[in-house]
């Protein structure tokens, strides 16, 4: 197995784990429920570290891909820029996830106040993911390419 494969076996984990952690830190906040809470922070923080593996493996797949026809290179760098924005973001909202269960384990007022910006910064993580998913996939499947085409094409 080369980089390209294990980036697409891994890629889509940071998308749905962002998701998952969003939807269960959310259902904790708004029913003031400090076990879902914590669930949904572990769950944030556990998405930030399982999106290493995309990140670390990129590179070596785009190498790959631009190896490939009708691949192109602006593609390849729309998604890792967009890739990049949203692993960021991720991490953020894992280091913010990481603060808030020291905080809560501390009995902390501020606890709701961090876990409210971890909530925010994943549900800004999980777009910016998305539409890395989502212009990754163009690269090789031109289904989903406006006009069906490459950029380096027209």
């Amino acid at each position: 197995m080369n980089q390209a494969h294990w980036h697409l076996i891994v890629n889509h984990v940071p998308i749905l784990g962002s998701l998952f952690a969003l939807v269960l830190l959310a259902a904790g906040l708004l029913g003031k429920n400090t076990t879902l809470i914590r669930a949904g922070l572990v769950a944030v923080l556990a998405a930030g570290v399982l999106c290493l593996p995309a990140q670390l493996t990129g590179e070596g797949a785009s190498e790959i891909a631009l190896n490939l026809p009708r691949v192109s290179r602006a593609l390849i760098q729309n998604h890792e820029a967009a890739a990049e924005q949203g692993f960021w973001a991720l991490e953020g909202a894992a280091s913010l996830a990481l603060f808030a269960l020291l905080l809560l384990k501390n009995a902390s007022p501020r606890a709701r106040l961090v876990a409210v910006l971890a909530l925010v910064t994943t549900g800004v993580s999980f777009g910016l993911l998305a539409r890395a998913g989502n212009l990754g996939g163009q690269i090789r499947h031109t289904e989903i390419r406006e006009g069906f085409g490459t950029p380096d094409e027209l």
